[in-house]
């Protein structure tokens, strides 16, 4: 009998969250090899990628801290984001969550900084459609990834995808860093 859509999505769910929980193994041995650390500023996910981080045993050798900004003002308070930038492009935008990073990094003294931003839903926001994310990690030496993806799915799947391409990328950018 075949499954239907919402056996389907929660099984893409249990996926994702095997899968972020091994992403974020990965990402602290990365960090471990090359002596370093990293903090999370998180919207949509609301600590999400916190949570699987530190689920990891040792993590607390490599992860620093985090931030749920979850109201735009926070972003703006806490991070730094420059109160300009989220009145003309509102809270999901690249460059919003590039600074989010920029800033996480900085007030948690953290090597690399890890920053979520996006409409999980149920309904858009500020004109942008429910799926929309950013995900930005900046690492030491201004090395920056930001991305835009667009989720499929009800706010909890876009959620899980978010948290496990998070972590994916900040893996990606310490190879990078490292050269491995």
């Amino acid at each position: 009998m075949p499954e239907s859509a919402e056996e389907a999505a929660t099984g893409q769910v249990i996926a994702d969250q095997a899968a972020a929980q091994e992403a974020a193994a990965t990402v602290h041995r990365l960090l471990r090899e090359a002596g370093a650390t990293v903090a999370t500023a998180e919207s949509l996910t609301g600590g999400l990628i916190g949570a699987v981080l530190t689920g990891v045993a040792g993590a607390s050798a490599t992860y620093r801290g985090g931030a749920i900004a979850y109201a735009t003002d926070l972003k703006c308070g806490v991070l730094g984001v420059p109160r300009e930038l989220l009145e003309r492009q509102g809270a999901v935008d690249p460059d919003v969550a590039r600074l989010m990073a920029i800033g996480v990094r900085d007030r948690c003294a953290a090597d690399f900084g890890l920053a979520v931003t996006g409409v999980a839903g149920p309904e858009p926001q500020d004109g942008r459609p429910v799926g929309l994310v950013y995900i930005a990690v900046a690492g030491p030496g201004g090395d920056q990834d930001v991305r835009e993806f667009t989720f499929p799915g009800d706010r909890f799947q876009v959620r899980s995808s978010t948290t496990l391409q998070a972590l994916r990328m900040v893996a990606d950018l310490v190879k990078a860093f490292t050269g491995k």
